[in-house]
């Protein structure tokens, strides 16, 4: 989300989409790169990434600089037209780093050194790193800052290190004192009555490193906190060298999606441009769910259009079985990510290695070269981007349904000692866009503590840890005339971890119709329970409930005849996980009754519908091909031609459709 006063994605784009993806050329020979820009133009590619592994490159020796190589490349991409996303290097430091400086490597949990020879070998906390990695960022900007080429900046790359060093120990120290202010406070937040852990110095207290049995849930869920806030101030320190140098050019860093490591709400505010790297599984079949999700995610971090910074041309490497993409897939999963509010659609990477450990990732390029199917693929796509470019570029998305979600309280609710190791958060969170994506409702993600007011309808799977304000927002969101889904463990503690008296909180309870929650019923793998209305699986509940509050009750076992699912007004609580078809149907008709409606009514199962601005995308994730009635005559941008009443899509077949 753009700051004010600070450049965007717009500032990249031009009215364009954004297309291309990470370039490497360090790893080939210079008359390679000539090559490399005749097949880019041929592409269509506008866009390139350089230099996001290249310290070593840069930096051969501590303090030199090498850069010369660059010069050419910029000099190279800016004569063809291609814009370069310049990337600090800092996700990889060369090995003289680590050899002469063994304080920048991170150790993990058990104080075992993580080792140079792979990448994102660093401690967030070391002094001597951050040192290195802002005066190599300082020069890369006062080079390169004036440079017509320059479209973007991407700092390091994928941020995920945890440290249990201690260096990480002492900053661990710092940050806490910074939060809690006394030793008496942080043993009231973590408990430190349990199991005689109370800490009377603040050197005693270290991160989450092995324990014997059990760590303490709050001392983790702090260390997790700690280290997103860690890395943050790695990107923020980079950034601020940056834009320094060039206030006029947008910057970011790219998420892993659903990446457990960082609070991406708090980070995206600090970013220009909001990034993901996206990479469904093709043999899966609800990877188009996956990335549909993910890309909501990313667009409501945003708060409007974002960049898809990688996706895969072909198959990955680093799956138990890694498949290809078959034949039109990957143009379909791209046009889904436009239609999900992507101005750049971007991969990893351009050209497939030869060497190193990721030489089976594929590339735009891939080993068949220029005549194999993936590039061919690639060409074709990059010329139906460039011709929606201008109609669909910086254009947003109106939704009805938000999806809460909270990194703190995934955090908290993935401790050891839960009721269920079987309850996985992002499983459960994708059960419920599953049922609203099935159902062609748009949604949005938000934060528990935004503001609700737009939504017709929110829907809560799973915030398992909550703070008051946040409880209180859900509270007025449904006094203000709003419909509230909520699920199982919900609003069961506060942000310490602790439990909240009943089970949850009361005033959640009041909302819900909850009288009292007896006990907590998780299910085995492979068990179910039935409801008078539908199957539930994964969890069950013991409740006593207001009596007109009963929407649906258990049939038969230890449960028989209590309630399954509760509705209060406008406040509907689920008990249980219900199947998908009965899933779907029940959040279904929650949502018309609240006024949210699908994008277009009788679509045919495997067409997902997006509206985006004035444009309508049609998306087909079925091999045989389908009709999809139309209100009216459209005209399709991909194709050229007008479609009255109906269109008719082949397999992973694609329509970009203005009235």
């Amino acid at each position: 989300m753009t700051a004010a006063g600070r450049p965007g994605l717009a500032d990249a784009t031009r009215g364009r989409i954004l297309f291309g993806g990470d370039y490497n050329p360090e790893q080939w020979p210079e008359e390679t790169w000539h090559e490399d820009v005749r097949l880019m133009r041929d592409a269509g590619v506008n866009s390139v990434t350089l230099g996001v592994f290249s310290w070593s490159r840069l930096e051969p020796e501590p303090g030199a600089r090498e850069f010369g190589w660059l010069d050419t490349l910029l000099d190279l991409m800016h004569a063809n037209g291609i814009g370069v996303v310049l990337a600090t290097p800092t996700s990889a430091p060369p090995p003289w780093l680590g050899r002469l400086h063994p304080d920048t490597l991170p150790r993990d949990e058990n104080g075992d050194v993580e080792w140079w020879g792979g990448r994102q070998h660093f401690s967030h906390s070391s002094a001597t790193y951050r040192r290195y990695a802002a005066a190599i960022t300082e020069d890369l900007a006062a080079r390169y800052g004036g440079h017509p080429a320059l479209t973007m900046w991407h700092i390091n790359n994928e941020y995920c290190t945890a440290d249990h060093g201690d260096e990480a120990a002492v900053a661990f120290r710092r940050w806490l004192r910074e939060k809690y202010g006394t030793l008496d406070a942080l043993n009231t937040a973590w408990g430190t009555a349990f199991w005689s852990q109370g800490y009377d110095s603040w050197d005693a207290v270290l991160p989450a490193r092995r324990t014997h049995y059990l760590k303490n849930p709050t001392q983790v869920l702090d260390f997790r906190r700690f280290t997103s806030d860690m890395l943050l101030e790695c990107y923020l320190a980079e950034r601020d060298i940056v834009a320094r140098h060039t206030p006029h050019i947008p910057v970011t860093t790219n998420f892993m999606p659903l990446f457990f490591g960082q609070d991406a709400w708090r980070w995206a505010e600090e970013e220009d441009v909001v990034s993901v790297d996206l990479y469904p599984d093709p043999r899966d079949p609800l990877g188009a769910q996956h990335g549909a999700l993910v890309q909501d995610l990313t667009r409501s971090q945003a708060r409007g259009p974002w960049m898809l910074m990688e996706q895969a041309a072909g198959p990955v490497n680093w799956r138990g079985v890694n498949h290809p993409k078959p034949r039109g897939l990957n143009r379909l999963w791209s046009l889904q990510a436009v239609a999900r509010g992507a101005d750049a659609v971007c991969y990893f990477q351009w050209r497939q290695s030869r060497q190193g450990a990721e030489k089976f990732h594929s590339g735009m390029v891939s080993h068949a070269g220029e005549r194999g199917r993936t590039f061919q693929e690639v060409k074709r796509l990059g010329a139906e981007l460039a011709r929606i470019g201008g109609a669909v570029a910086g254009s947003r998305i109106a939704a009805d349904v938000a999806i809460l979600h909270d990194w703190h309280a995934w955090w908290a609710g993935a401790q050891d000692g839960r009721p269920s190791t079987h309850v996985d958060h992002p499983a459960v969170l994708h059960a419920w866009h599953r049922a609203l994506w099935e159902s062609h409702l748009t949604t949005d993600f938000a934060h528990p503590g935004h503001d609700l007011t737009g939504y017709r309808m929110v829907v809560v799977p799973q915030l398992y840890a909550m703070t008051d304000a946040a409880v209180d927002n859900l509270l007025a969101y449904v006094r203000g005339g709003g419909t509230l889904v909520a699920g199982f463990l919900t609003g069961v503690a506060d942000e310490d971890d602790r439990v909240r008296p009943g089970g949850m909180d009361a005033r959640l309870r009041e909302l819900f119709g909850i009288r009292t929650l007896h006990e907590w019923w998780p299910l085995e793998a492979g068990e179910h329970v039935e409801t008078d209305g539908f199957r539930g699986i994964l969890w069950s509940e013991e409740l006593e409930a207001e009596p007109d509050a009963v929407e649906a009750v258990y049939k038969g076992g230890e449960l028989d005849g209590l309630p399954a699912v509760l509705r209060t007004g406008r406040a509907w609580y689920v008990s249980t996980l219900p199947e998908p078809e009965a899933f779907r149907a029940l959040l279904a008709r929650v949502a018309a009754d609240a006024g949210a409606r699908p994008v277009l009514d009788g679509l045919p199962p495997e067409v997902e519908a997006v509206r985006r601005g004035e444009l309508l995308f049609l998306l087909h994730h079925g091999r045989e091909p389908v009709t999809v009635d139309l209100p009216g005559a459209h005209h399709d941008l991909l194709t050229g031609t007008t479609r009255t009443d109906e269109i008719t899509l082949d397999r992973y077949g694609a329509a970009v459709l203005r009235r």
